[in-house]
């Protein structure tokens, strides 16, 4: 197996996990989009991101490391995403 091979299948399985825990507990979805919805409100402090990743981090089952260095493919991704549903939110009012 090529080491983009491995990659994958590890973005895979992490991603895997992660969507069944927002199954087993939907009300992270809502508590993450609530927290990225203030937090984008709020503005420019630094690295709003890296203020969401530890806000969702403290209040819900979900882990993302403090440090946005140490964000796996999933993080990122699941970042990227609340960024993207609150932007297009917002960009209907």
């Amino acid at each position: 197996m090529s080491s983009s091979e491995i990659q994958k299948t590890r973005v895979i399985n992490e991603l895997r996990g992660f969507i069944r825990k927002l199954l087993q507990d939907p009300k992270i979805l809502e508590q993450s989009l609530d927290i990225t919805r203030r937090r984008l409100a709020e503005g420019g402090q630094g690295d709003v991101m890296a203020h969401i990743a530890n806000e969702i981090s403290e209040t819900t089952s979900v882990h993302i490391p403090e440090d946005p260095s140490e964000h796996s493919e999933a993080d990122k991704l699941f970042l990227e995403l609340l960024r993207e549903v609150i932007n297009e939110e917002q960009a209907l009012y």
